[in-house]
């Protein structure tokens, strides 16, 4: 997968082979526009970066408040990989 930034682009490795039912979703949702305007709400230096909070993370949303990114949750939150 290919996240297209204003500053560049980041390549995400996917493993199909190991969470296909993860990879099947987050395609579905990158595909429809869910993650667009969402902020990374979480970085650790080397070691990875977070997103994907539809709820409060998109930046372009009249309800954007950045100190709400990555507190939406999931109605989804065990579901198999």
């Amino acid at each position: 997968m290919i996240l297209k930034l204003k500053d560049g682009e980041v390549k995400i490795e996917m493993f199909p082979d190991v969470a296909p039912n993860h990879v099947k979703r987050i395609t579905e949702l990158a595909n429809s526009g869910k993650y667009d305007n969402v902020v990374f709400h979480r970085v650790i230096d080397g070691f990875m970066a977070q997103t994907g909070d539809v709820k409060f993370g998109n930046s372009s949303s009249n309800d954007y408040d950045l100190r709400r990114a990555g507190t939406g949750g999931s109605s989804f939150p065990d579901l198999p990989s």
